[in-house]
């Protein structure tokens, strides 16, 4: 594996890391290859490769261990309720935020230009920097090892699931109940994009059965959409003659 000689420094922050993340790897450049984004292997000959194939491996890591926790702690529940909260704990949400809280945004490496459009704050790259991570430590130590790892932060992921705790797919609950109740489906519109291409802001309106909610904002088209949902979403509860969200609000529990 070519990544290149790691300076000391870079040792240093790598050996800081594992101690705070409570990991041990026999290999440093394998670490560091799981932090090395794609930006950075092109624009710096001594990182001759990405992560990208640890994040395909880490994948598949993670999609097993999700499942058999499922699997051993929710037995009795159906298939499609397993999938549901499956799709959830991998998800780039909670993954983009399970790197955040392992810092690995301080540790990833990146090429200029990606640094300079905020690149350590993209969920997509955090995300996958975890998921290389994953692999790494599979590559690295094995999967009983790496399984207890992963498998120490997916399950309280289950739990919040379980106790309504997490994050809402308003896209997703306010499309169900208008098939399910309305006979229709949502629709968004971009309304405006705001501020510079490295920091743009987008305006979403949601529309629903006659009715028009928003516009409502996010840092790229797809937040903008789910907040336009939610805002949506929230003022069919708020009408109170709607029982249908409110079922299907328990059913998404």
């Amino acid at each position: 594996m070519n990544t290149g000689s790691l300076s000391r420094e870079r040792k240093l922050l790598l050996h800081a890391f594992q101690k705070k993340a409570g990991l041990r790897f026999r290999s440093l450049e394998l670490l560091n290859l799981s932090f090395t984004h794609r930006s950075c292997a092109n624009e710096d000959t001594s990182h001759s490769q990405n992560n990208e194939r640890l994040e395909f491996l880490g994948d598949a890591v993670l999609g097993l261990v999700a499942a058999s926790c499922l699997y051993e702690r929710l037995g009795e529940r159906a298939e499609g309720e397993l999938a549901r909260i499956k799709s959830y704990v991998v998800s780039e949400e909670v993954l983009s935020e399970l790197a955040k809280a392992l810092k690995l945004d301080e540790y990833i490496l990146l090429g200029k230009g990606e640094e300079q459009s905020g690149g350590r704050e993209k969920k997509a790259i955090l995300a996958d920097a975890a998921e290389a991570l994953f692999g790494a430590y599979y590559l690295d130590s094995g999967f009983e090892v790496a399984s207890r790892f992963v498998r120490a932060l997916v399950e309280p992921e289950v739990d919040k699931v379980l106790q309504n705790r997490h994050h809402k797919d308003y896209k997703t609950m306010l499309q169900e109940y208008a098939q399910k109740y309305r006979r229709t489906y949502p629709l968004y519109r971009l309304m405006k994009k705001t501020g510079p291409d490295h920091d743009r802001t987008f305006w979403v309106n949601c529309e629903l059965a006659g009715a028009e909610y928003g516009p409502a904002m996010g840092k790229n088209k797809k937040e903008a959409e789910q907040s336009a949902a939610q805002a949506a979403y929230d003022a069919i509860i708020a009408s109170g003659g709607l029982e249908a969200a409110r079922m299907l609000q328990i059913e998404n529990q």
